[in-house]
């Protein structure tokens, strides 16, 4: 694990750091590693442009995969 020091912290964000973790009856440290934590999780504009940038290198194709899993799934073979 990696220390972080955060200066110049303004008082009313220390004061409501402090409010929220008595409220949940947790420590600030834990409120500020949250709070860390969702601001670098991607958002979900991020995820749709990541899934459309992985859909485009792949080419298009006009089979229907639901008839191959059914097909596979019913065939009797153990394995082919």
């Amino acid at each position: 694990m990696v220390d972080i020091l955060v200066r110049n912290v303004e008082d009313e964000v220390a004061r409501d750091l402090k409010a929220k973790a008595a409220a949940q009856g947790t420590s600030v440290n834990e409120i500020a590693r949250q709070a860390l934590r969702n601001e670098v999780r991607p958002s979900k504009a991020e995820v749709m442009a990541e899934l459309d940038r992985v859909r485009g290198m792949s080419r298009y194709s006009p089979v229907d995969s639901t008839t191959l899993i059914r097909e596979d799934r019913d065939n009797d073979e153990p394995y082919r």
